[in-house]
This record gives C-alpha cells, structure tokens and sequence, in this order.
C-alpha cells in the first residue's frame, strides 16, 4: 500500500528571509508575496524559526500602552512588539518534517505541535519545501476511481489475496462501500482497518458476510 509522502504535496519555491531582515522588510515579503507566513533562514539555509502575519501583529498592539502585568507568555509578546530584525520576532525553533513522510505522519506532528505549517528539511537540514494543513487536504481531492485501483490491487488482491471476485468495492466522494463474502469472520475488520489507511478514504462502511466464524474458541 502507498502513502502519499510530504515531497509530493509540499511547496517547493519557498519564500524566505534572511534572520538580519528589517520589520518593515519582513512585512514587505510577505505583503508582496500574498503568504501568511516566511521561514528565517540563516546564510547556508538552515530555517531558524518562522514568522507569521500574528508574529508582525505583535508589533502593532506593542504601539499601544498594551503591556502592563506582564506574564511570561505577555513578556514574549512585548519583547516581539519591540523587535526590529528578523531573528527576533520568529517563533523558534520551527517544526520540521523530512520530505518521505507520510501525510498522516504530518498531520499528526502538526496536531501535536499545534502549528499550521511545516518546515521541510533534507538530511543536512536545509530547508527545501513548506507544507501547510491545506496542502495536506488536498489528498482528499483525489479521483474515486484511484481511490478504488488502490483497494482492490493493493489492499485486497496483495495484501490479503481478496479480490473483487470475493469483494464488491464502490467508492463515492471517498466513502467506500464493501460487499460480499470473506472466508473468515477474522478478516472482516482487517479489511475494513486497511480501507481506511488508504489515502484520501473519508469513511468505511463494510457490509460484508463470513464462511466461517473463526473468532469463536472450541
């Protein structure tokens, strides 16, 4: 079974700035390049940190007599709103992913780590691409048809020997439908548990009958 990995679906043109680079340069950047966010990278390309559009904020509500009792959170706050260079108003250190993880491998660092966005590093940990919680929906924009070929040929037919002979498969807008007789009431959730695996599956609904019920103990 092939998962989709981060290298296919990350953004390989990747907009950055130097960590020396001025406030109201990092603004441009990303003003001039409609992205909400750019890596800070030092002269080798080694992402140091992240700046988003909420980082630059910080500075507009410093302007104001803001920061009064200052909590540690409100303490970085304030020390954004005051920075000038790059460097100090990134989030660090940026998360990162490598380009041969899986997408779920992704998401899951992304929840964990609550971010929007992964920086992608290579083995030398240069930065080479960004992925965003959007890029990694689109793998549910894919056909039903690839969809089902990846079900049958590589779930059923080579995993589990269970062909669409045995195995009716329907695939629409992602959800799939199974129907038909397995030989073992065993194979029943291993097969619905592989379905779901498959990239780009929204749902399994799996109507499927056994010869025999070999989860019962004699």
């Amino acid at each position: 079974m092939r998962h989709r990995k981060v290298s296919e679906l990350m953004i390989r043109e990747v907009i950055t700035v130097p960590q020396n680079a001025a406030f109201k340069d990092t603004v441009r950047t990303l003003t001039e390049h409609q992205v909400s966010a750019v890596p800070v990278v030092d002269p080798a390309g080694h992402p140091l940190g992240l700046i988003s559009e909420g980082d630059l904020l910080q500075k507009s509500a410093g302007q104001g007599d803001y920061f009064r009792s200052l909590s540690e959170r409100e303490a970085l706050q304030e020390a954004k709103a005051v920075a000038q260079r790059a460097e100090e108003l990134m989030s660090a250190p940026p998360t990162c992913a490598g380009p041969d993880w899986t997408v779920a491998e992704a998401a899951r660092l992304m929840e964990a780590q609550g971010v929007k966005r992964l920086l992608v590093v290579d083995e030398t940990d240069t930065l080479i691409g960004i992925v965003s919680r959007r890029d990694l929906l689109r793998i549910f924009l894919r056909d039903d048809d690839a969809i089902l070929h990846e079900i049958v040929v590589d779930s059923l037919d080579r995993t589990l020997r269970q062909g669409s002979a045995a195995i009716a498969v329907e695939v629409a807008d992602g959800r799939v439908e199974l129907r038909g007789t397995v030989q073992f009431k065993s194979l029943i959730p291993v097969i619905e548990r592989l379905c779901r695996t498959v990239d780009d599956v929204v749902s399994v609904r799996q109507l499927l009958d056994y010869s025999v019920d070999d989860t019962v103990m004699t």
